[in-house]
């Protein structure tokens, strides 16, 4: 099968994209069947959150808006039917609930069915990646992973710090998730994970979303922009790590069609969190367009990451595992809240 159609007959779910403005024209470009899509602000406080379900509900009840909400798997297959693009909806702060656990039933509820438990930073939950302390979860972090393994949401690790995230994936009785992170072994930057944190997000069944996000990927040489070929590099050692059955996309893409509307986030980013972007930036600038790879930039774009794949040998089964298979396996594990 050539590269090309193994691409089109690909269920691909995208494990983060950090915004969307509700466009589908680049998602159906790049052939995205799903997507955890970050409806709510990076920091955003309860009333905030609220109001980012609030406005992707609406949009999802639309039935010319191209979207279908996504709480099982089901709806992910029947929106590939309908020719419509699934939307999971997903936080990569859990600063909405607060210090009040009942809130994660609200949200469940309301159809949220992935959440990061930091952004970076500490919270009620514990530590984030960028914390020097690298302290461990909470009291309150313990109760939170325990909730929200008896609802069915899933807990993202990618912008959690290394004890939290170890922490949480031993205490989690269901697969966890690195949604959107690299190998620390290949590029030791901040956002990116160890060799045994990574397998221990696999030992829950879990899933590593390899990201086409630059800096992840950088190999630190300031003459040349990230490609490919330094992906390749990232997901080659993880699965090395781990084998075929725990590895995913997660470009942490925007989906909008006017890029100015990411301007404010990039330049937050870079402004708040040095740490993770401030040597990248200096040599490449701090430009979305050049925050991620130079030969796969953008959604429309994810075609070249499965004819890579293809130039490398992959067979088309793994590929196919990647791209989506493997979220379609283990996120019934994770969703279904009557199997503990």
């Amino acid at each position: 099968m050539s590269a090309a159609a193994l691409h089109a007959e690909a269920l691909l779910i995208d494990g983060l994209m950090f915004r969307s403005d509700g466009s589908t024209e680049l998602l159906r470009q790049g052939n995205v069947s799903a997507v955890n899509v970050t409806v709510s602000g990076l920091h955003a406080d309860f009333e905030e959150a609220c109001d980012g379900i609030a406005e992707w509900l609406v949009r999802v009840n639309d039935p010319a808006s191209g979207w279908r909400l996504v709480t099982s798997v089901a709806d992910i297959h029947q929106a590939r039917a309908d020719g419509k693009i699934g939307l999971i909806m997903g936080w990569q702060n859990m600063r909405a609930i607060s210090d009040r656990i009942e809130r994660l039933q609200l949200f469940h509820r309301l159809g949220v069915r992935v959440m990061q438990l930091t952004y970076n930073e500490r919270n009620f939950i514990g530590d984030g990646c960028l914390e020097p302390a690298d302290e461990g979860l909470s009291l309150f972090g313990r109760k939170v992973v325990r909730e929200m393994n008896r609802l069915g949401i899933a807990i993202d690790l990618s912008h959690v710090g290394e004890r939290s995230a170890r922490e949480a994936a031993a205490l989690s009785q269901r697969p966890v998730l690195l949604t959107h992170a690299n190998a620390k072994y290949i590029s030791n930057v901040p956002r990116n994970k160890s060799d045994d944190l990574i397998r221990a997000v696999a030992g829950t069944g879990g899933l590593i979303g390899l990201s086409v996000y630059g800096p992840m990927c950088w190999p630190g040489d300031p003459a040349r922009r990230p490609c490919l070929d330094d992906f390749y590099r990232h997901l080659e050692h993880v699965v090395g790590l781990v084998g075929p059955d725990h590895v995913s996309l997660g470009t942490d893409f925007p989906a909008v069609k006017d890029l100015s509307l990411v301007e404010t986030t990039i330049r937050m980013t870079l402004e708040r969190y040095p740490a993770a972007i401030s040597t990248y930036a200096a040599a490449f600038g701090n430009d979305v367009r050049t925050r991620y790879l130079s030969d796969c930039g953008a959604p429309a774009e994810l075609s070249n990451v499965t004819a890579y794949l293809v130039k490398r040998g992959w067979s088309e089964e793994h590929i196919l595992k990647f791209l989506g298979g493997n979220y379609l396996r283990v996120l019934p594990l994770i969703w279904n809240m009557h199997s503990l």
